[in-house]
């Protein structure tokens, strides 16, 4: 059962929920929805015109990370399926399904309807800007049973970098906001973890605009940038088609 839809979830620990909330919605240029849930730990990011494929959680413990939603038509019969390629399910929620992939990232299968990708952010000097990719941060001993499950999982398009063998993507079908990376790293093992990446018309531009949100930068690549939010939170900008 292939996801119709991805949604990039930003969970944060108690004590940085606010800071993070308020800088995302800075960045993206989204509104906040009224949270809700039972401790009203959620919240979506609106998009002006779309569906929404951002939202946050505040945890109730742990440490801030990112996870995916995965839309699909019956969570259940996905969890099932996902199972035997190779998750394990974390806990039946009775309208979504919590999992783990094989290297250890928490995902969700879903079943809300959307399906209207958001229009890149375009700033007052005609650059545009957008959330278009969750990269997944592998350790090397689990990278290549990752990628097979992911692959799998998303049954989408194979690409191989022509940066470094240690990058390859999952493209999605069109009409769906997010693709995927998954990164090999330095690292020989661990859980695996992910970030967002953006991609920018203009790397430099964009650079500046979230370093004046309060984001610092932490290295500067050929193609990309990385930077953590206020609360430590790492992201890329990188230089890719925003739409």
């Amino acid at each position: 059962m292939k996801p119709s839809w991805v949604t990039a979830f930003l969970d944060s620990a108690p004590a940085h929920h606010q800071a993070g909330v308020g800088f995302w919605q800075a960045a993206t240029g989204y509104a906040v929805s009224p949270p809700r849930g039972d401790h009203e730990e959620f919240a979506t990011l609106l998009p002006p015109d779309g569906d929404a494929f951002v939202r946050v959680q505040r945890l109730h413990a742990g440490d801030d990370r990112i996870h995916l939603d995965l839309h699909v038509a019956d969570p259940r019969a996905a969890a099932d399926a996902a199972v035997v390629a190779g998750a394990v399910e974390v806990v039946d929620r009775h309208g979504y399904v919590v999992m783990a992939s094989p290297a250890g990232l928490v995902f969700c299968f879903v079943d809300h309807p959307a399906a209207q990708v958001p229009r890149p952010t375009t700033h007052p000097d005609g650059s545009a800007a957008r959330i278009r990719q969750v990269a997944i941060d592998v350790p090397r001993a689990s990278y290549e049973r990752e990628w097979g499950f992911w692959h799998a999982l998303t049954g989408w398009e194979e690409r191989a970098s022509t940066i470094t063998e240690d990058f390859r993507f999952l493209l999605p079908p069109a009409g769906q906001p997010l693709g995927l990376l998954l990164q090999r790293l330095g690292e020989d093992d661990g859980p695996a973890r992910a970030h967002l990446d953006w991609g920018t018309t203009d790397r430099s531009a964009e650079t500046e605009r979230h370093l004046a949100l309060g984001a610092r930068v932490r290295a500067v690549h050929r193609h990309w940038t990385v930077l953590e939010d206020p609360v430590g939170r790492v992201y890329c900008l990188t230089d890719g088609n925003p739409g």
